[in-house]
């Protein structure tokens, strides 16, 4: 009995993550952006934890690996992918498109399909046992639920409009699936040799944290594509 409880609880800590990111979804088509935003990060939080525990109870399964795509892929697939729905809902369209205003919004759905096409392809890309290849889906659901809480404002303004919107929600889109190396805040060790680039990626998110508030999440996830394509070069 104590076995069968034991293997449960991975399981149990994934749905979590599950429920939550459906209520992020509920939360992102009534543009409750700060809940949606709240519950994102709460689904982040038990994504890291289930694994742990995994681990830890060498409680490890078919179905847990399963469930867990599935519960990513709404928690940080079709969550982020409704933020930008409900966002093609309220910014102002040039007027050549709009024609197709009403259909525009839809576009936003390519989040979650890319972010299946991701989940997939890391469940059996073995490249990717100490690094990322492409963006991991909860930083790309970071970065929407951010963006959409913190410059809500901005991006309803004459200063933003649909276009823009599409040429993100294709450039994120797309950074799921690239083939660039991106590399994971697992510390080897606490020297500076062996884990340069993250000291400089966190030296670098604390002053954005304090100066954006809720928008530093998005400013911190550019960040993060930014010093990925900068060490790359350099590798």
């Amino acid at each position: 009995m104590p076995n069968c409880i034991t293997r449960s609880i991975p399981n149990l800590v994934t749905c979590c993550n599950l429920f939550s990111g459906c209520i992020a979804t509920v939360m992102a088509y009534e543009m409750r952006y700060e809940l949606a935003l709240l519950f994102i990060v709460m689904a982040a939080v038990f994504d890291f934890f289930d694994g742990m525990l995994a681990r830890l109870l060498n409680a490890r399964s078919p179905i847990g690996k399963d469930i867990d795509s599935l519960a990513d892929d709404i928690s940080f697939g079709l969550a982020p992918a409704m933020i930008a729905f409900s966002l093609f809902k309220e910014v102002p369209y040039p007027a050549f498109l709009e024609g197709v205003a009403e259909w525009m919004p839809y576009t936003a759905f390519l989040i979650a399909v890319f972010s299946a096409l991701r989940l997939a392809k890391f469940n059996v890309d073995t490249r990717q046992t100490t690094s990322f290849i492409g963006m991991p889906t909860p930083a790309n659901a970071l970065f929407w639920a951010s963006l959409a809480a913190g410059a809500h404002p901005f991006l309803i303004s004459d200063m933003f409009n649909a276009l823009w919107l599409f040429v993100l929600v294709c450039l994120f889109s797309g950074l799921l699936v690239a083939e660039l190396p991106m590399f994971s805040l697992k510390f080897k060790n606490l020297s500076w040799a062996d884990n340069q680039t993250q000291y400089i990626f966190l030296g670098v998110c604390i002053p954005l944290i304090a100066f954006l508030g809720i928008s530093s999440f998005a400013a911190i996830i550019v960040w993060y594509v930014f010093l990925s394509l900068v060490t790359r070069r350099k590798a």
